[in-house]
């Protein structure tokens, strides 16, 4: 090949490879930039893109799993709490109930007592109804209740699993302890509606059930707390990884940008200069 030619110029061709290369390299530096990701789309690297779009899915999925979860917490905080009222109202009206069952309270004392027990029951009563949290509620099945009564079934987590809490009957807790003036008018028939027998449905009997009922959505109420926990640190832990395989780090790139950039005028001169070196030849012809 000839060393000086116009049909061919080597040194041009050179030139113009090591630019467009310098440009190609410069083009992916300025994506990165722009977009804060070295894997933005499946271009960049197929294989990273489809483990992020996958880490990104479990995020999203866990996420969600977490604002459903924080609707079952706000919704069993209102019954432990609906629960804890009614559980201190039943110790009011049990020493009431005590009272009554002594044979000396007489009179208007006794009268007097009746009507302190029935205003502690529409008390209860009252706790039971408005146990609702966004239209649900988990004991409030008593004629008149704000919430509509019915089990939960929450998702927990990404891949669908599920934690069953079931309902608690406060029509049924009520309807026991909801004594007539005629059956606290005596105070032998009062002491056979607290006492502890099987058969019966005591007072005392309904008061320890109600005490299951908040140990069992106290529990509930602990592991929906810790499950939220648990995927809260899980999504932190899932998008730090996802930020190690497709961030892009900015510091370098930007380095990398001006160190490109310099050598993108640099090649662009040289071809320049390599695109002059025909017409010398015409110098031959004068």
């Amino acid at each position: 090949m000839a060393l000086e030619s116009i049909i061919t110029n080597v040194n041009a061709n050179i030139a113009l490879q090591s630019l467009e290369n310098t440009q190609q390299q410069l083009a992916v530096t300025q994506k990165q930039i722009s977009t804060g990701y070295a894997v933005a789309d499946a271009t960049d690297n197929g294989a990273a893109y489809a483990i992020a779009q996958r880490v990104r899915s479990d995020v999203g999925a866990l996420t969600s799993a977490n604002q459903q979860l924080g609707n079952v917490q706000g919704l069993l905080s209102v019954t432990v709490s609906g629960l804890n009222d009614v559980s201190n109202l039943m110790n009011s009206a049990r020493d009431v109930l005590v009272k009554l069952a002594d044979g000396n309270t007489q009179g208007t004392q006794r009268t007097q007592y009746i009507q302190q027990y029935q205003s502690l029951l529409s008390n209860i009563k009252s706790d039971i109804q408005n146990a609702d949290y966004n239209g649900k509620t988990l004991i409030g099945n008593i004629s008149g209740s704000v919430g509509t009564m019915g089990a939960v079934n929450v998702v927990t987590n990404e891949v669908g699993s599920t934690y069953n809490i079931s309902t608690y009957s406060g029509s049924s807790l009520y309807s026991s302890i909801n004594f007539t003036s005629t059956q606290l008018g005596s105070a032998t028939q009062v002491a056979a509606l607290i006492g502890t027998s099987a058969t019966a449905a005591t007072f005392i009997n309904k008061l320890n059930g109600l005490g299951t009922a908040l140990n069992t959505y106290g529990a509930a109420t602990n592991y929906v707390s810790n499950q939220i926990n648990y995927n809260s640190d899980k999504i932190t832990a899932l998008n730090d990884g996802l930020g190690a395989l497709v961030d892009a780090n900015l510091a370098q790139e930007s380095a990398q940008l001006q160190s490109l950039q310099i050598q993108q005028q640099l090649g662009t001169q040289a071809l320049s200069i390599a695109n002059q070196a025909p017409s010398s030849l015409l110098s031959l012809f004068r």
